[in-house]
């Protein structure tokens, strides 16, 4: 496989950085290493430093699953950013999934161009997963990440490659990736910030599962504007704020622009039994004696039978529709 583009590379960055939720920006690309972005989330800016290349097969017929970077055009020891996050990837473009490797490993090496090394399975399970680990001969784990989870990966990345320093606790890491129960006591059971990375992994991989089944079930469609243009969430039909009724199941979730997203959520919009999106009149009338309504008849006008997915087992689910209403106060 011939070397993938900068812009092509530079652009899968990108967009799963925005598939996070945050808004990137590159604003360093020369030299070729490492790109510098600027990430910006929740009201927060922080740099990014990522030295990248393609992922391509290793070439040795006694390994055929074995793929790996050249580390290409940097010199020992690499430059890392002391003002925010530096990470070291492989990018595979046919199924647009990246490898993260251990920085702390590979900062400083002798020779030129020097290999890395990641397991194609390795790949593949992370595109089921979110992330998927991989145990090497030297006890250096390699790391799957589905675009989705990227930006997790660059805020955890240390942590997540010394897993391997105890077999339990990488376990139990694992457990949360794959979004299996764990025990609250286990939990408990380790240090404070052994504890947030558990906490924070099982958390992002609900989210990301949720968004990746509502997504590809509403074919990246808003379902009342039918558009895609990239600018689609996956919202809960019952938000997570109602408590245990709320679950993150495909049949509990609508895919929806986020002014229709943010809408829903607040109530100026419900779906009903007959997956009819309405306005909600009693709202509409508090926007009508605030003089906040302009443009609500553009709004609205899309409003009626919502595009639903093909699959009946993916569409929402009539028990959580009430739930929401009634949650609302909707009746």
């Amino acid at each position: 496989m011939p070397p993938t583009s900068r812009e092509i590379i530079n652009s899968a960055i990108l967009d799963a950085i925005n598939e996070a939720g945050a808004v990137g920006m590159l604003v360093q690309s020369s030299p070729a290493h490492p790109r510098v972005y600027l990430v910006a989330q929740n009201g927060y800016q922080s740099s990014l430093w990522v030295y990248c290349w393609t992922l391509t097969h290793g070439g040795r017929k006694t390994l055929p699953d074995e793929y790996r970077i050249q580390m290409t055009s940097v010199n020992s020891p690499l430059p890392v950013n002391t003002g925010g996050n530096t990470i070291l990837l492989g990018f595979e473009p046919n199924r647009r999934v990246f490898a993260g490797f251990d920085l702390a490993r590979h900062q400083v090496f002798t020779g030129r161009s020097p290999s890395v090394q990641v397991s194609l399975s390795t790949l593949n399970e992370s595109l089921q997963h979110g992330l998927a680990f991989q145990t090497k001969s030297n006890n250096e784990i390699a790391i799957g990440i589905r675009s989705d989870m990227l930006l997790f990966y660059c805020e955890h990345a240390s942590e997540l490659h010394n897993l391997g320093e105890d077999s339990t606790y990488f376990d139990t890491v694992n457990r949360a990736v794959k979004v299996q129960s764990i025990e609250e006591s286990v939990i408990l059971s380790y240090p404070r910030q052994r504890q947030l990375v558990i906490h924070e992994t099982a958390r992002w991989s609900r989210s990301s599962t949720f968004k990746k089944q509502v997504l590809n079930a509403y074919d990246y469609r808003c379902a009342v504007t039918r558009r895609q243009l990239k600018l689609v969430d996956a919202a809960h039909i019952l938000p997570v704020k109602a408590g245990e009724q709320s679950i993150d199941n495909v049949r509990n979730g609508i895919a929806l622009s986020p002014t229709y997203h943010r809408a829903f959520d607040n109530g100026l919009i419900f779906l009903d039994d007959n997956m009819v999106m309405r306005l909600n009149q009693s709202t509409a009338e508090d926007l009508y004696r605030l003089g906040l309504d302009s443009g609500i008849e553009s709004f609205t006008a899309n409003l009626g039978r919502i595009h639903l997915p093909y699959n009946p087992e993916q569409q929402p689910d009539p028990y959580f529709i009430h739930l929401a209403n009634k949650y609302r106060g909707l009746g």
